[in-house]
C-alpha cells in the first residue's frame, strides 16, 4: 500500500475513533420523560391510595382522578452525547441540564429529602383544602417545627409543640412567632405559651382540641445579622375530623396536591365526580385550594393520554406550554382553584364540555 494511502488511511481511522471517542463522553445533562399515573380512586400496590378512617375498601366507579408524575435520570447517571443527542429530537423525552433536576450546591440525598417533604406537605394541604371545600371544620395549630442545634431552645422547646402565645400575645400563623422574638434584644427572655408535643399528639388522636398549656422561657442568642433569636423554625399543624391517610410510595414533589384533594372529596361526596370519565391532572394546592404551576407539563401530558385519559386538568399557569404540543384525542382544561376544577368535573360529568375552561395556544 502507497504511504500515503496508508496515511490517509491511519488518518481517518484515528478521526473516527475520535468521534466515536467524544460521541460517548458524558455532557451535563439529564432526562425527562412521562411517568406513570395513579388513580386516586384506586389501589396502588394492594393498597387503596386513599385510606380514609370509616371507609372500607375503594370500589371505584370506574372513572379516573389520576394523578400525574414525570420519569427522570438519576443523579449519579452520567448521559452522553449521542443519548443526549436522541433526546432533544425525540418527542417524548426532554433534556435538560444536570443541575436543573439536581442543583449543584445540593447534595443528592438533600434532593431528594427536600422532594419527600414536598410531597408530605402536599398531602397536608389538599387534606385541608378538600375538607374545608366540604364544609368541615379543620383547625390549624402553630406548632414548633424545627428545633435548631446548640441554640437556646434546644431542650427547652420540642418539635411538635403547639405555641399558643409569644410573650402573652396569641398567634396566628409562624410569621408571627419571628416577629415576637425579634422584638427583643439578644440575651433578654422570651416567653411561649404552649401545648406539648405528646399532649397534642395524643389529643389529636382523640380529635380533640388540647387543653393543658405551659409556660416555657428562653433566653435569646445573637444571629448573624444581629436579630434575637432562640433556634426555632415555626410551622402550622392541623387537627382533622377524620383520619385520611395516602398510600403513595416512590413519588415526590408538591405536583400532586390538586388530583389529592379531588380524589378525596371524591370519596368523602355521594355520588362519583368523573361520571365514569378517565381524567386525570396535576398542579401544586394549598390550604385555600388554589392551584399552583408545576414542571414537565408536557411529559405528564403525554404519559396521560399514553394511559387513557381524555381530560386533563392543567394549571392555569402552565396551559400556555402544555397548549404547544397537545396528545391527540385529549383536552386541557384550564384550572386556577379547587373550586374552579371541581366546577369543571361536574361540566364533564354533564357532558357540557363545549362550556370548559380550556388551554389555548399563546
Amino acid at each position: 500500500m502507497p504511504r500515503r494511502t496508508a496515511t490517509m488511511l491511519a488518518s481517518l481511522l484515528m478521526l473516527i475513533a475520535l468521534l466515536c471517542a467524544g460521541a460517548l463522553m458524558p455532557v451535563p445533562y439529564a432526562e425527562m420523560s412521562p411517568g406513570p399515573s395513579y388513580n386516586t380512586l384506586g389501589t396502588h400496590q394492594g393498597e387503596c391510595v386513599l385510606q380514609i378512617s370509616g371507609q372500607k375498601g375503594c370500589e371505584s366507579t370506574g372513572g379516573h382522578l389520576n394523578m400525574t408524575t414525570v420519569r427522570v435520570t438519576g443523579s449519579e447517571y452520567k448521559m452522553n452525547l449521542v443519548e443526549a443527542v436522541y433526546g432533544w429530537l425525540a418527542h417524548d423525552d426532554v433534556v435538560v441540564p444536570h443541575s436543573t433536576l439536581y442543583p449543584d450546591d445540593k447534595t443528592p440525598d438533600e434532593v431528594n429529602q427536600e422532594n419527600a417533604e414536598e410531597f408530605t406537605q402536599s398531602q397536608e394541604s389538599a387534606k385541608v383544602a378538600a375538607l374545608r371545600a366540604l364544609g368541615k371544620k379543620v383547625t390549624a395549630h402553630v406548632i414548633v417545627a424545627v428545633v435548631q442545634r446548640d441554640k437556646p431552645a434546644q431542650g427547652r422547646l420540642h418539635a411538635g409543640d403547639v405555641i399558643k402565645a409569644v410573650d402573652g400575645t396569641a398567634v396566628r400563623g409562624p410569621e408571627d412567632v419571628a416577629k415576637l422574638i425579634t422584638k427583643h434584644k439578644p440575651g433578654e427572655k422570651v416567653s411561649f405559651s404552649l401545648v406539648p408535643a405528646k399532649e397534642a399528639a395524643a389529643a389529636e388522636r382523640k380529635n380533640q382540641e388540647p387543653t393543658r398549656q405551659k409556660t416555657v422561657t428562653v433566653t435569646t442568642a445573637k444571629a448573624e445579622d444581629g436579630r434575637a433569636i432562640v433556634g426555632i423554625q415555626a410551622g402550622v399543624d392541623y387537627t382533622f375530623p377524620l383520619k385520611i391517610d395516602i398510600k403513595l410510595a416512590d413519588v415526590g414533589g408538591p405536583s400532586a396536591g390538586l388530583m389529592f384533594a379531588l380524589g378525596i372529596v371524591d370519596r368523602l361526596s355521594p355520588g362519583d365526580l368523573t361520571g365514569g370519565k378517565f381524567i386525570a391532572g396535576t398542579g401544586t394546592i394549598d390550604e385555600k385550594g388554589l392551584v399552583g404551576p408545576i414542571g414537565g407539563i408536557q411529559m405528564k401530558t403525554i404519559g396521560a393520554r399514553n394511559e387513557g385519559a381524555r381530560y386533563f386538568l392543567t394549571p392555569q399557569e402552565n396551559c400556555k406550554a402544555a397548549a404547544a404540543d397537545v396528545p391527540d384525542g385529549l383536552t386541557l382544561v384550564k384550572v386556577h382553584t379547587l373550586d374552579g376544577a371541581l366546577k369543571a368535573l361536574k361540566q364533564i360529568r354533564a357532558g357540557d364540555t363545549a362550556a370548559l375552561p380550556k388551554c389555548a395556544k399563546g
